[in-house]
């Protein structure tokens, strides 16, 4: 067992609990001069009202709709047959032709289109942001449960508490000995997380380690902190000034979220229309935040936008660019593997981000689509990427028995229920035994929406709807976000574009863009 796993003992949930209840007291009275700038009254702690702290939980938005499938020993075999290598979620890319040759001849995976519309980094923010608000240790993968049974062992918040974990009291070993900037260590030739003797990175989450991809940006909000945490003592800052830190990286974050991320995967007219017109179906009541399953099924599209291979850097490997599946079984055993997985500390494994985000040199590299196939690696996934340890290993396979365990509604049902044109899909079903009358699992529904009604670009109607009602629900719903606490706030770090902030701007006040790394 990993040494931090030890941050999810009974007894550390207790003190996250009251670390996450003083966060939201503390973080709605920091920041007062900024407040104040945003035509809003200043918040002092001395005339906070206290605020409940969410529970931390999974629910339903959908509560009176029936399960999918019936959890039974058929359909769990059906589940597994859909998800296998092989099957009809299989991309079937060329992997024998090697990791360059994958991005290089798209013929190679002519079932795996790229997007257009996405850089690769889209990916692994869209992990980093699902860690962020959700981690489910405990229901068992294939067998109901009831998810107001499922602790979720994150806030359900887009609070950064993967970064920052309980805070400097809670979790001192993330942290500096001044209590302000957070630990980051070197890989030997740039920045790595924090790590033990046997590489096992010392973090808020543990899974922000599951491939070097997702490490180095984790690495960069490290940095990104830090960074804020000097330019406010350069200034003079009388205040509290990790709080004020913290307030100012987390609003800086949820404005990606709101102003890139969302209208990339949901759509800017969705996005609009949900800040417009409010949410119609993520509405917890009464108000504490809650995480719905449904939310947990369809936000599992971004494993349909996984490359198979990616260009780690330019510069890392003897000198050359260091390309690499993002698993790959042969290297198991490796000391330095030839594959991006997590857990490794080595002078190649870095982040060249001009593969990642647009700092318009050229080098920038696609997503793939949202649609029905997932890239071959995802297939056989390590053991040590998977929480738990255990198969099976097709992330397919346990994407789609975690409609079991939840008791997920159909795609068709929830579309029927927002109003939506449904799609005929149960032909896809048919070969595995599960034909019922035009059902098909939420996620299957969700990617074949995307696929079929938007290209691949984004999510359809019923995904978009889903996803992004609950992003924005989550920060409504959070005092201390900025579009609750001010929603007219505009981000005051350096920007390329003033009053606007995005992942290139993030990177490049940390310090990482492919400037700063000379490359």
């Amino acid at each position: 067992m990993p040494a931090n796993s030890a941050m999810h003992t009974p007894a550390r949930r207790q003190a996250r609990a009251r670390a996450q209840l003083s966060r939201r007291l503390f973080l709605a009275g920091v920041g007062a001069t900024a407040a104040a700038a945003a035509g809003i009254g200043a918040i002092g702690l001395a005339g906070a009202q206290p605020q409940p702290t969410p529970a931390n939980r999974f629910g339903r938005m959908f509560p009176d709709l029936p399960p999918y499938v019936p959890a039974d020993e058929r359909c769990r075999q059906a589940m597994l047959s859909i998800g296998a290598v092989g099957g009809i979620m299989d991309a079937d890319d060329d992997l024998a032709a090697g990791p360059v040759q994958l991005i290089l001849d798209p013929a190679l995976s002519a079932g795996n289109r790229d997007n257009p519309d996405h850089t690769a980094g889209i990916t692994f923010l869209g992990q980093f942001l699902d860690h962020d608000m959700t981690f489910d240790q405990t229901s068992p993968l294939g067998t109901p449960t009831r998810p107001e049974d499922s602790p979720n062992d994150r806030t359900p918040a887009l609070d950064l508490d993967t970064v920052y974990g309980g805070g400097p009291d809670v979790d001192p070993e993330l942290y500096e000995s001044d209590r302000r900037r957070l630990r980051v260590e070197s890989g030997g030739l740039f920045e790595d997380v924090p790590r033990q003797g046997g590489g096992t990175a010392v973090l808020g989450d543990p899974r922000n380690d599951e491939n070097a991809i997702l490490s180095g940006l984790h690495a960069a909000f490290l940095r990104f902190h830090n960074g804020v945490v000097e330019r406010l003592q350069a200034t003079g800052y009388g205040g509290n000034v990790f709080a004020e830190a913290r307030r100012l990286v987390t609003w800086h974050y949820q404005w990606i979220v709101v102003h890139t991320f969302l209208p990339l995967v949901c759509g800017q007219e969705v996005v609009d229309d949900i800040l417009d017109h409010g949410r119609d179906h993520y509405r917890p009541e009464p108000g504490p935040a809650f995480m719905p399953i449904e939310f947990q099924i369809a936000y599992r599209m971004g494993h349909s936008m996984i490359r198979p291979s990616y260009r780690l850097n330019l510069q890392g490997d003897d000198g050359g660019p260091f390309f690499g599946f993002i698993f790959d079984p042969a290297a198991q055993f490796e000391d330095d593997p030839s594959d991006l997985r997590g857990g490794v500390r080595k002078p190649r494994r870095f982040v060249g981000w001009q593969t990642f985000f647009d700092f318009g040199d050229g080098q920038v590299r696609t997503n793939k689509r949202i649609d029905t196939v997932l890239s071959t690696p995802l297939f056989r996934l390590p053991l040590g990427a998977i929480t738990g340890g255990r198969p099976p290993i097709s992330l397919a396979q346990r994407n789609l028995l975690r409609h079991m365990t939840w008791s997920v509604p159909a795609g068709q049902r929830i579309a029927q229920n927002m109003g939506n044109r449904m799609l005929m899909l149960q032909d896809a079903m048919a070969p595995y035994g599960i034909a019922l009358e035009n059902q098909t699992p939420l996620w299957f529904y969700v990617l074949a929406e995307a696929e079929q009604l938007a290209d691949g670009r984004r999510l359809g109607p019923t995904g978009a709807r889903l996803v992004a009602e609950v992003f924005l629900g989550l920060l409504e719903l959070d005092p201390s976000s900025y579009l609750a606490a001010a929603p007219n706030w505009r981000p005051t770090l350096p920007s390329t574009t003033p009053g606007g902030f995005l992942m290139q701007d993030l990177l490049r006040f940390a310090g990482v863009d492919p400037s700063a790394r000379g490359q």
